[in-house]
């Protein structure tokens, strides 16, 4: 764990404190600014509830400036601590630094900007960092990964269920008619997708028994089209799981997917690289 010395700079000292959780005054600080936020994003949810305002207006108008200057001060301090104020401005996690404190003063000119500040619930992303679970963030991988390489399958998809439901919304304003509330192909295509993802809000419905049997063939068919995106992303999510390291390759095939500890290659029954490395060792063993 570092220590931090006297002879340090302001700068330096706060600096560590500030996006350092090695130390146990950069922990507490994580800590006491995480509760905060907490604080702060309960207190924009309680200004939403009927009569909360009304009642505690000036408490929670006070709450809520005095957790803003604290944000103000500990933004101001990152820029001026940080070796490259640009850089972190700019980054992710000073853009959202940043508009945690902005609706605030931009309350001042538009009423009711304030509760934006519930956009200050992403800095508990710092949790990660605070409490040591970094390696976390490696599991989140595995859905990034699978979700990009689901790309091209989840956009055919959705394009073929897009083109549907225009078929078939537009066929059925020619069924039913203005008459019956289809009073436009815009106004059917948004009923086939309702009923094609099964919500089903029931402001417009078919009358005609053409229309309703071309209504209950679309619902059947949301039942199904709802598992296929579930089905795309679980298949790569699989895939992505498997061990990828460099002693896990099938030194006949070449495939690269295998489970943890497996010797030989589950396409072709060929020795794994890992098999192959483990070996020379094992034979020094026995010669030793």
């Amino acid at each position: 764990m570092p220590v931090i010395t006297q002879t340090e700079g302001w700068r330096p000292r706060t600096r560590r404190i500030i996006f350092e959780a090695d130390t146990t005054a950069g922990q507490w600080f994580d800590i006491a600014l995480m509760a905060l936020i907490i604080v702060s994003v309960f207190l924009v949810m309680f200004e939403s509830v009927p009569g909360v305002t009304e009642r505690y207006e000036s408490e929670l108008l006070v709450a809520e400036w005095a957790i803003t200057i604290v944000f103000t001060i500990e933004y101001v301090a990152r820029l001026l601590t940080v070796e490259r104020p640009s850089e972190y401005a700019r980054s992710f996690f000073g853009v959202i630094d940043l508009l945690a404190v902005l609706p605030v003063y931009v309350s001042l000119i538009i009423p009711g900007a304030q509760s934006l500040l519930v956009i200050r619930s992403l800095r508990l992303l710092r949790v990660f960092r605070v409490f040591k679970m970094a390696h976390w963030l490696r599991e989140a991988n595995y859905l990034l990964r699978a979700l990009r390489a689901s790309t091209h399958k989840i956009a055919v998809f959705l394009i073929t269920v897009a083109l549907i439901n225009v078929v078939v919304g537009s066929t059925m304003y020619v069924i039913e008619g203005p008459e019956r509330g289809f009073d436009s192909m815009f106004r059917g295509v948004y009923w086939s997708v309702v009923t094609m993802s099964t919500v089903g809000f029931g402001d417009i419905a078919p009358s005609t028994g053409l229309g309703q049997v071309l209504a209950a063939a679309l619902m059947i068919l949301g039942f199904s089209v709802i598992a296929v995106p579930t089905g795309i992303v679980s298949a790569e999510l699989a895939g992505t799981g498997q061990v990828r390291g460099p002693h896990a390759e099938c030194n006949t095939c070449g495939l690269g997917f295998h489970e943890p500890g497996s010797s030989f290659c589950r396409r072709c029954g060929g020795e794994l690289a890992q098999a192959e490395t483990d070996a020379p060792s094992a034979s020094k063993r026995e010669d030793g």
